[in-house]
């Protein structure tokens, strides 16, 4: 398992993979001792290694396998699915290849293959250049968005409305090598199509709403963004993306693992491509699967990865994430409206995680999980984004 404590996430897939009777070696770059404890405790070996120096980690996994039996390589870490491709190639172990990897890291090699399926994708571009980035904005027109070819989530990703936004912008992204330009697609609605696979069969789906899109909620900060796992993906506005989805995974050859599609539905009803991984969703969406099916899905990709099978999920609730951000600059000062939500809803109250009193506020730039987190589920999509909004209005962090 490369990298199997970091994110934190990663620990859990770690414990599943022991629980489903895999004995389990980690490499990754952080430190024995600081690993969360679900992965140290559940690993037989680890080794540590830089993991953005892709010769020494195949070299200490070649050292490795000279010692020990290696049957797979499992990365759902987005910036290094490419290097646990390399150490399958290099090792002549299953799974996903080089060739495939990149076709779910590179924006537009991924967007290329879609568009040689006929799956719509947005008009795109790629571009390493000041003066490519212009000429792709002026082949596609405004508004469009530019975000990094090889990206994850939302991290540098801008609406560009303008010549004169894109001016603007250029010097931001200096720091990208690679940029991805592409068609910016109206309306309101976003989605994900997530999923569990194994030999290329799909066990489990989900599908999640973005309340609002991402790129709204995240240059936005008085917004508490949310994301809804939801209880009915049979409606029938989402079928088109749902059968999009397995598109997308028929056509980019997807075989064993998680993956997180999300795409677009149009005011006049059409979908629209947006992006895949060949990894779960972040900021605690896994969770929420968890809590919309009263299931285990870290359990599910580790017991489809060793087994080639699961047990059936059934969606039972909706359930959400909800993230503040605290008012003011500095450290929390003080939290209100807290008790009373506790007690009007605490049946649907899944997980209430606020950063405390005196801690330091966090960048909300920088990270989606922001100041403080609830997770509530219901049974009735209605009442819970009611429930929700609520929360968003009536919960509120201060710093100073």
């Amino acid at each position: 398992m490369i990298s199997p404590g970091f994110p934190v996430e990663q620990s859990y897939f770690t414990r599943a993979l022991a629980q489903a009777g895999a004995e389990v070696v980690g490499v990754g770059d952080q430190p024995e001792h600081v690993l969360p404890p679900e992965a140290r405790a559940n690993l037989v070996h680890y080794q540590q290694a830089p993991l953005g120096r892709a010769d020494e980690v195949l070299d200490a996994l070649v050292d490795l396998g000279r010692r020990a039996r290696i049957d797979r390589v499992e990365c759902l870490w987005e910036p290094y699915v490419l290097l646990a491709a390399m150490a399958r190639e290099r090792l002549g172990l299953p799974g996903m290849t080089v060739d495939q990897a990149l076709l779910f890291r590179d924006k537009e090699l991924m967007k290329q293959r879609l568009d040689e399926a006929g799956i719509r994708t947005p008009r795109h571009a790629s571009a390493t250049t000041a003066a490519e980035v212009w000429a792709a904005a002026e082949r596609i027109g405004y508004p469009l968005i530019v975000k990094p070819i090889a990206g994850a989530g939302s991290a540098d990703t801008y609406r560009v409305d303008s010549a004169e936004d894109l001016a603007e912008l250029l010097p931001m992204l200096l720091h990208v090598r690679k940029l991805s330009v592409e068609e910016f697609i109206n309306g309101d609605e976003e989605y994900t199509y997530d999923t569990v696979c194994a030999d290329g069969e799909v066990l489990f789906e989900n599908i999640s709403w973005y309340r609002p899109r991402p790129l709204i909620g995240r240059s936005v900060e008085w917004i508490s963004p949310q994301t809804v796992a939801l209880r009915d993906i049979d409606a029938p506005h989402l079928q088109d993306g749902r059968e999009m989805g397995r598109q997308v995974l028929q056509a980019l050859e997807f075989d064993t693992g998680f993956t997180h599609m999300e795409w677009f539905r149009t005011p006049g009803g059409e979908t629209v491509f947006g992006e895949i991984g060949a990894r779960p969703p972040g900021a605690r969406s896994v969770d929420i699967m968890n809590f919309s099916t009263d299931g285990d899905l870290f359990r599910a990709w580790a017991e489809a990865v060793t087994r080639g099978t699961t047990a059936a999920l059934t969606k039972q609730y909706n359930a959400l994430t909800l993230f503040k951000r605290a008012r003011g600059l500095g450290r929390i000062t003080r939290i209100e409206g807290l008790e009373q939500l506790v007690r009007d809803y605490r049946e649907h109250l899944c997980v209430v995680d606020l950063l405390p009193v005196g801690a330091r506020r966090r960048d909300w730039r920088a990270t989606l999980l922001s100041d403080g987190m609830v997770i509530a589920r219901h049974p009735d999509l209605d009442q819970l984004t009611a429930m929700a909004d609520r929360i968003g209005h009536d919960l509120q962090i201060y710093a100073s």
